[in-house]
């Protein structure tokens, strides 16, 4: 900045920015209306796919919102209206619907397509900033998206407008995706790139140790065949077990340090006086996610993996967790 006073003043333009978009977005609030809800009606109706069009800036929300419903569960993509009339209009079928975006209803790219679209008889939903444009008269239903000003201090570039018109399809995903009853596993199947993936998708029985890899001993081994087991299977833990191999017990590197400090002869103690019994446990069907949680919750690095048996069949530590990409 060339003076302390030409910084205080892009400050106050872009507070002046943040003030005039916020103030739009709240005045959608009101119109959440029938219009909205019919169109969430007809979406739900449709037996195809939401076709959503717009140019310009219209053109890159529309993507956005397009892109957005698709992984919530409502089958769309984005068709650029420039090219729906060179060949891209073959994309949509009488079973979609058609979401068209344009702030001045006028846009000349979409009205050039309304023909064909009444040919095929489908429904239109607009979002637009003018209802009584070609295009609001066209629609089977109008979502008002007007702003009483733009961002932009010349009232010309499209901010305002644009950021009113992408929550108002955040509102139309998020109220649909309520309506089919979308839940997280369905979301963790349309993403399953990525750690956002990985944490929906991954589960216990995906990453633990399981088999040989288990350490585990009956309550009668001593204290230095515990550890044995310990060592040879590196998890810092050791499971305590019945013949039948269900859970008794866990004995850690806690316990060890407590047993140490009782001064125990470890060739004379048994692995049920120094176990801990009642130890945190998970089911090998949980989400990885979930093994996270309850190891940071209670400040443990492993835990045993168990059937609704009580049966040990799997363990893990944060090293299999990282391993996975899910902490």
């Amino acid at each position: 900045m060339s003076s302390q006073r030409s910084a205080v003043d892009v400050r106050s333009l872009a507070r002046r920015v943040l003030d005039i978009e916020s103030r739009a977005i709240r005045e959608l609030a009101p119109r959440i209306d029938e219009s909205f809800a019919r169109a969430c009606e007809l979406v739900l109706q449709c037996k195809g796919r939401a076709i959503v069009t717009g140019m310009g800036k219209s053109g890159h929300v529309g993507g956005k919102i397009a892109a957005t419903l698709a992984s919530t569960g409502t089958p769309a993509f984005f068709v650029h209206p420039g090219e729906a009339s060179h060949g891209d209009l073959g994309m949509i079928t009488r079973a979609d619907l058609l979401i068209a975006i344009s702030n001045s209803g006028e846009t000349a790219e979409i009205v050039t397509i309304l023909p064909l679209l009444k040919r095929l008889a489908i429904p239109l939903i607009t979002m637009t900033g003018n209802p009584r444009s070609t295009l609001g008269e066209a629609a089977t239903v109008v979502l008002d998206v007007a702003v009483a000003e733009e961002a932009c201090p010349l009232n010309l570039a499209p901010t305002a407008s644009t950021t009113a018109t992408l929550a108002m399809g955040d509102a139309l995903a998020v109220a649909l995706l309520e309506s089919r009853g979308f839940t997280r596993e369905d979301f963790a199947l349309s993403h399953p790139g990525g750690a956002l993936g990985r944490r929906l998708l991954l589960r216990v029985a995906d990453v633990m140790n399981s088999g040989e890899e288990v350490p585990r001993v009956g309550p009668d081994a001593t204290l230095a065949e515990g550890l044995l087991e310990m060592t040879r299977k590196s998890l810092g833990m050791t499971a305590v077990v019945d013949d039948a191999g269900r859970l008794l017990g866990v004995f850690t590197d806690g316990d060890l340090r407590r047993a140490i400090d009782r001064a125990v002869d470890i060739h004379r103690t048994l692995m049920r006086e120094v176990m801990t019994a009642g130890s945190k446990t998970i089911a090998p069907d949980a989400l990885a996610a979930e093994a996270v949680h309850l190891m940071e919750q209670h400040k443990i690095t492993a835990v045993l993996v168990v059937d609704a048996d009580r049966t040990v069949v799997g363990a893990l530590n944060v090293h299999n967790l990282f391993r996975a990409g899910v902490m």
